[in-house]
C-alpha cells in the first residue's frame, strides 16, 4: 500500500508541472498570433 501511495505521489508531482507547461506554451502561441495580427494591421495602414 505504501508503494502505491508513493507512486501516485511521484506521478502527481511530475504530472502537474508538465500539464502547466502545455498551458503556458499554448498561451504563448496565442499571444504570438495576436502580435502577428497587430503587425499585419499596422502594415496595412502604412
Amino acid at each position: 500500500m505504501k508503494k502505491l501511495t508513493a507512486m501516485i505521489a511521484v506521478v502527481f508531482a511530475f504530472g502537474v508541472p508538465l500539464a502547466g507547461c502545455n498551458t503556458v506554451k499554448g498561451a504563448g502561441q496565442d499571444i504570438q498570433k495576436g502580435g502577428e495580427k497587430m503587425e499585419d494591421a499596422a502594415k496595412k495602414r502604412q
